[in-house]
């Protein structure tokens, strides 16, 4: 596992020890910045159930200027904080323990506001349909947003619903990544 490009390119990633996370694999990351990017012009990135945090690192050394990583796993915040080290990109970094659930109810307390989300939840849960409609209920989400779902490609979610609509969808073996566009309904005045 590395860092595909942009600033911290050809760096290594450290895997969360264990067995317990399921790290994306370089072929759908690449994927995933074909899609959504390559590069940014500066913008902030949420990483929740960030694991290894290789896809919130990849995108700020893709342009992102600042990345909020959030798991609830120990193990998981150490190494995030490690590959952030190792990357350089500490500085441009928050790292946060707690579950996806009160993790956004603090982000919007502190009234942050995202480009870019990378969702990323063990596969028994199926609820990132639930987690973006909460990001829209607590304002985290910038008009334009982009938003990563990935998940098992046994399950589906819709293309539309609330303020998402899906760009893109595509499968790569037992996993799948929805690309998901966010925006607010406006009201006929």
């Amino acid at each position: 596992m590395r860092v595909i490009s942009g600033s911290a390119r050809g760096r290594a990633l450290k895997a969360v020890p264990g067995m317990g996370t399921r790290p994306t694999t370089d072929k759908v990351k690449e994927a995933v910045f074909s899609i959504i990017g390559p590069y940014f012009e500066g913008g902030t990135v949420l990483d929740l159930f960030a694991g290894t945090g290789s896809l919130g690192i990849e995108a700020l050394s893709r342009g992102m200027d600042k990345a909020v990583f959030i798991d609830k796993e120990y193990k998981s915040m150490e190494t995030v904080r490690a590959n952030l080290k190792a990357t350089g990109l500490t500085e441009r970094a928050e790292v946060y323990k707690n579950d996806a659930e009160r993790a956004l109810k603090a982000l919007a307390k502190r009234k942050a506001a995202f480009d870019l989300v990378f969702l990323d939840p063990p596969y028994r849960l199926k609820h990132g349909d639930q987690l973006m409609t909460q990001m829209d209920e607590l304002k985290l989400l910038k008009e334009g947003a982009t938003i990563v779902l990935e998940y098992e490609s046994s399950f589906a979610y819709p293309e539309r619903f609330g303020n998402f609509t899906q760009r893109r969808k595509a499968e790569y073996g037992d996993t799948a990544v929805s690309v998901y566009d966010y925006e607010r309904e406006t009201s006929a005045v």
